[in-house]
């Protein structure tokens, strides 16, 4: 894609949500850390329903400490892989509370040490909770960044590789929330909704949808 039409895109995107926010719900650097874990291979909402009363009265590593594996499962066991994903965010706490004083570090090194923390995980946090330019490739992002030309690959890595290069910089901040919005909402898997499409006429995907339901 034309690095003039990749401005209009994120232009006209920013245009139409200035300030993007994540769906998932959470308090603190800690709780969005937790949040992000428990999303693997499940909806946001989801999540946000498990954590709702979790996050009331556990929002440090010690407080999870405190609640256990097995305290923790009855709070998330609506979720996808809730015992793997509970061993996960008992073991973070227990490094975060021992070697971080109960802090999330704020590099992706650290992040990606932690357990049940992998790249897409470490950029949603190091975005949201400390402003980093990052972009975090999920399905959503993957498909509307190949779809409509903007970066084009085979694997996320290659996705978010590129989209680090093209993207223009003053838009990188909330460019993953744009990009991840856009796809949960306009550009679906099934049956995009093109004739709502705010970026349709900059868009490369070839088999528009003509009409909605």
């Amino acid at each position: 894609m034309k690095p003039e039409n990749v401005e209009k895109i994120f232009a006209r995107l920013k245009r139409a949500n200035p300030e993007p926010k994540g769906e998932l719900e959470h308090i603190n650097p800690y709780t969005l850390l937790v949040a992000v874990v428990l999303s693997a291979q499940a909806t946001d909402a989801g999540v946000n329903r498990a954590t709702k009363e979790l996050f009331v009265t556990v929002d440090t590593p010690e407080k999870m400490l405190a609640l256990g594996e097995e305290g923790l499962k009855r709070h998330i066991k609506t979720i996808g892989l809730f015992n793997t994903k509970a061993k996960n965010v008992i073991a973070l706490s227990k490094i975060l509370f021992e070697q971080y004083q109960g802090e999330v570090p704020k590099n992706r090194e650290a992040l990606e040490a932690l357990p049940g923390v992998g790249r897409k995980t470490a950029n949603v946090v190091l975005n949201i909770a400390f402003g980093e330019p990052t972009l975090a490739v999920d399905t959503h992002v993957f498909r509307v960044a190949n779809r409509t030309g903007i970066a084009k690959g085979k694997t996320p890595r290659a996705v978010e590789d590129k989209l680090m290069k093209v993207v223009p910089k003053k838009y990188l901040r909330h460019a993953h929330h744009w990009l991840i919005l856009h796809g949960r909402y306009i550009c679906l898997a099934r049956r995009p909704r093109c004739p709502d499409c705010v970026i349709r006429e900059w868009c490369e995907f070839k088999d528009k949808t003509p009409g909605v339901d």
